[in-house]
């Protein structure tokens, strides 16, 4: 018996631990942005990760656009990452720079690399009522052990983020952008 409680007792720590440190990680990255500290937004950011899943959003949605609203197979993904994401890849990266993404997070507004054309807008990550731990918690969805996401607002056009659990803290894996977002990017993108 005393096996059993020790064991429920040490998950139950392990849980209390796992769920602060994605809290304190994420309350972490709101202050960041809110205080404009753009080397303080990168260091809590895996850049990479974050430009991988916009090419992959990016992606996605020019495919919609063709008309192939269909799962994308192995060998087409594949032929995809190797040849046609490489627009996308490039268009990522001028989105996703350190000033762009702070801008983003703060304001919500997204800008096309050095002639900061504005994109569209989605909800800010500044604007996130980290005081309120309830209204924060309905937001958190948990995508899997070591990852979750953040809806930034209750409609479809708010975006989310995500944070990714590396080297012993959480850091920002992905900012999910709104269809419309999606849709103007993809516009700016060949047809064929």
């Amino acid at each position: 018996m005393k096996w059993l409680v020790g064991i429920v007792a040490a998950l139950l720590i392990g849980l209390a631990v796992y769920a602060g440190s994605a809290l304190v990680s994420t309350l972490g990255l709101i202050s960041a942005v809110r205080s404009g500290n753009t080397a303080e937004v990168m260091a809590r950011t895996n850049l990479p990760r974050v430009r991988h899943s916009l090419v992959d959003q990016v992606v996605s949605a020019y495919l919609d656009r063709l008309g192939q609203k269909r799962p994308v197979r192995p060998f087409e993904r594949m032929a995809i990452n190797a040849f046609g994401a490489t627009i996308a890849d490039d268009l990522a990266t001028k989105l996703m720079t350190s000033e762009n993404l702070s801008v983003l997070l703060k304001s919500g507004t997204v800008r096309s690399g050095a002639e900061n054309i504005n994109i569209g807008t989605m909800s800010p990550l500044a604007e996130l009522d980290a005081a309120n731990f309830f209204v924060l918690a309905r937001r958190i969805s948990l995508v899997k052990p070591v990852e979750f996401t953040v809806r930034l607002g209750e409609s479809q056009d708010a975006g989310s983020v995500s944070l990714h659990f590396e080297s012993f803290t959480w850091k920002l894996s992905a900012v999910g952008l709104p269809p419309k977002v999606l849709s103007n990017i993809v516009d700016r993108l060949p047809s064929r």
